[in-house]
């Protein structure tokens, strides 16, 4: 084929495809354009996630009826005119693409008044074509409708997620933004409800709690830093409030919510020793740096940034919350504790090396059981476990069984989460999982985004025993739960189930129930450092004899480890000692 040059319509969509990715990129660009404007009101509206419509309104400057077909074109901008202008950028937006991309991907109507002028302009666009402008009564301020997003690109509409995922984006954007600029007020409507809205106050603490609910916007610590030319302020998680993935880390840079690999590194790290492997806080950052110091032109999306002084503003991050949690995190009482009672698990420290990835320093079979290759034990025999005799438990957290072929140390935690898995999968194939009403219905109050999973979720947790109602905005009434869960916190459950949609957003059918037992059986079965009575002690040893798979838990981790006699013979030189 030869050299030819594209068409206007082709390299607008090539455009919009770095700039428009998903109906949520239409969202920021959007209210990214109204909070430059200076907006004290925002309303995002959407409707079927955003593929069918989002409309967003604001009361900021408007623009004027003779510029409205320029705001549409190409690289047409208001925030910057030159080239040492792209160095010092104070705005969200400067690019002059995104009204462009979205117009020339969906039906874009664009209504607008400034404050001076007396009515407003009308300007319709449809696949990048404008229709003529009109003039018609509008508050001042603006409102962009985008209907059909991807209409004339249907093979981006194939690379969608189910409306759900989709929505929580947009949900989880709202909310960030609410909590960078808590003077505005804003409003989230889908599918004509309202999903989120805020006062306007300038209270941070009133968009946390809506973001992370009550309950754990309490274990959420104020962080005020200054050093140099970096200031950082925000909220960062006590140790008893953590996550499975990184989701929870957010970090804005002079109003911009970035997805920074590296800043996120420096969060966990200060964290270093102090979390259990795979488990991360829960931080939110708003870090002011001069502009002349970030550069913000890196990426077409604007999520990413580049600092001139990056070593400063990662361990400035570290330091500040280092200082943070050494000043909130209270010293043990040894008095408080008991000792031979029930006893706290034991947290793994991690570290990290230069590049910021995991250490894994795990030893090797022969430094554990100090034997030569020629010595190790053969495997694990069998697929099923022989009869055990119980010993009795080990530091509240492991059972001593002995079998014919030696001895069992078996993790009560594992095990018993194997148990648990193996008797309500059981239940659910027999399509009858008994339930136990509660005494008094739980509420479970979630975030915006996480309600919006567990909602699209609700037969999937009915079809394994739970009775979970929507209860006001974002709060849900637990109302039964299967019979076979006698311990633990129901609550933990139900909020470990949304954790685990999360990670995987596109879960196969026959899969989803047997993944959201297995995140039920994990947060109920007993813990690492609870005593367990001579009595339960051999019901799990039992019930662990009984299952068709009693060597790992549903995760994969194992349940037990085995002394052969051969092996123990040989350590206190009955046999082959030399």
């Amino acid at each position: 084929m030869s050299i030819q040059k594209l068409s206007d319509t082709i390299a607008s969509q090539i455009a919009a495809g770095e700039v428009v990715e998903r109906p949520v990129s239409v969202v920021k660009e959007l209210i990214e354009n109204a909070i430059d404007a200076n907006a004290t009101e925002i309303q995002v509206e959407i409707r079927k996630a955003g593929r069918e419509l989002v409309r967003v309104t604001d009361n900021g400057d408007g623009i004027a009826a003779s510029e409205l077909k320029l705001a549409v074109s190409r690289h047409a901008t208001s925030k910057l005119s030159t080239t040492e202008e792209l160095f010092d950028i104070k705005t969200l937006g400067f690019r002059g693409e995104a009204l462009a991309s979205i117009g020339s991907v969906s039906h874009m109507l664009m209504i607008s008044r400034p404050e001076g002028e007396a009515v407003a302009a009308k300007l319709s666009v449809d696949g990048g074509a404008n229709s003529p402008m009109q003039k018609v009564a509008a508050p001042t301020g603006t409102q962009i409708s985008v209907e059909d997003l991807f209409y004339n690109v249907p093979a981006r509409l194939k690379f969608l997620r189910k409306d759900i995922t989709e929505a929580k984006h947009i949900t989880g954007l709202m909310t960030r933004y609410a909590m960078a600029y808590p003077h505005i007020r804003w409003t989230l409507i889908q599918d004509n409800m309202t999903e989120f809205q805020s006062t306007g106050s300038g209270n941070r603490l009133e968009i946390l709690q809506a973001l992370f609910g009550t309950h754990d916007s309490k274990a959420l610590m104020p962080l005020d830093f200054s050093e140099k030319e970096l200031a950082i302020e925000g909220f960062i998680s006590d140790l008893s409030l953590t996550r499975s993935n990184r989701k929870d880390i957010t970090l804005f840079v002079n109003g911009r919510w970035v997805q920074d690999p590296t800043l996120t590194a420096a969060v966990i790290k200060a964290y270093n020793t102090m979390l259990m492997v795979g488990r991360y806080p829960v931080v939110v950052l708003f870090l002011q740096v001069p502009t002349r110091l970030v550069d913000v032109n890196v990426h077409p999306t604007k999520a990413e940034v580049r600092f001139r002084d990056q070593d400063h503003v990662f361990s400035g991050v570290q330091r500040a919350i280092r200082r943070g949690l050494l000043a909130y995190t209270p010293i043990p009482d040894l008095n408080s504790l008991n000792l031979w009672g029930r006893q706290a698990p034991v947290e793994i420290p991690t570290s990290f090396d230069e590049n910021w990835h995991v250490e894994t320093t795990e030893p090797t079979e022969a430094q554990v059981n100090g034997l030569n290759p020629e010595q190790r034990q053969a495997p694990l025999p069998g697929t099923h476990l022989p009869l055990l005799r119980l010993v009795g438990q080990v530091a509240s957290t492991y059972l001593v069984a002995e079998g014919p072929d030696g001895l069992y140390l078996i993790d009560q935690h594992a095990a018993h989460e194997r148990v648990l898995f193996d008797q309500m999968m059981a239940q659910y194939r027999a399509a009858m999982i008994p339930s136990q009403q509660l005494v008094d219905a739980l509420p479970v109050e979630l975030s915006p985004e996480k309600a919006g999973i567990l909602e699209a979720n609700l037969e999937v947790m009915e079809s394994l025993g739970f009775e979970i109602e929507l209860f006001g905005p974002n709060t849900f009434l637990l109302r039964a739960i299967p019979t076979i869960i006698d311990r633990g916190d129901p609550k933990d459950a139900i909020i470990a189930v949304v954790d685990s949609f999360e990670e995987d957003e596109t879960p196969l059918e026959n899969e989803i129930q047997a993944r959201v037992a297995a995140r039920v059986c994990k947060r109920m079965a007993v813990k690492g450092g609870q005593r367990l009575t001579e009595e339960e002690q051999r019901n799990l040893l039992l019930d662990l004899e009984a299952s068709q798979s009693p060597r790992t838990c549903p995760h994969g981790r194992p349940t037990m480890i085995h002394l052969s006699a051969g092996l123990l013979e040989q350590q206190f030189g009955r046999r082959g000692a030399r």
